[in-house]
């Protein structure tokens, strides 16, 4: 299978693990992506196919966790205006 943007995006901006201390939720994660589109100079997609392929790719019992990356600094900084 090739990887497509969503499979970068993944392996960029996030890490997978078993514990679910400070874990991406829905909002979170859809909001990294689309930083990292930004700072990758991507299209991102709409979210309903964001989700489409996330469902294809994390397994049951994982939780994603940010990575450092300019992507999380920018979902922050949009994120949270008054830090600027």
């Amino acid at each position: 299978m090739a990887q497509t943007h969503f499979d970068q995006f993944l392996q960029e901006a996030t890490y997978r693990d078993h514990e679910p201390g400070n874990n991406l939720g829905r909002d979170s994660l859809y909001g990294l992506y689309t930083s990292w589109c930004c700072v990758s100079g991507k299209e991102p997609q709409a979210e309903h196919v964001f989700w489409a392929a996330m469902r294809q790719r994390h397994s049951a019992g994982e939780f994603l966790h940010l990575k450092k990356c300019p992507a999380a600094a920018d979902y922050i900084l949009a994120s949270y205006p008054a830090l600027v």
